[in-house]
């Protein structure tokens, strides 16, 4: 090894002012990210609460649809019993008939 001393260094400063002059760029640094994350969380923030009540209005209009489908499917529900009870009703005086038309004929 070298008996070299390590004085020669071109910064004429101690090693601790250099170490503490590389912690204050580091600092600042890490401010200046600090500050540009704000700035750009303050920048997107609208976009972010109108995406967030286009997405309740999306919800509630689903829900309002979904209230209007059951609502419908009821009816329908509904009118396929009416719709069942008279075809029954109806298959019931066919019969009723034929079997008078086949008495007539028999006699």
């Amino acid at each position: 090894m070298s008996e070299e001393s390590t004085q020669n260094i071109p910064d004429g400063r101690s090693f601790e002012e250099r170490v503490f002059a590389r912690f204050d760029a580091i600092d600042a640094r890490l401010q200046r990210l600090e500050d540009e994350a704000a700035r750009r969380a303050l920048e997107t923030k609208p976009i972010w609460e109108r995406a967030l009540a286009e997405i309740l209005e999306v919800r509630q209009r689903l829900e309002e649809f979904r209230d209007e489908v059951n609502r419908s499917m009821h009816d329908i529900s509904r009118k396929m019993a009416v719709l069942a009870n008279d075809m029954v009703q109806l298959r019931a005086d066919q019969t009723y008939v034929e079997n008078r038309m086949d008495n007539l004929e028999s006699k």
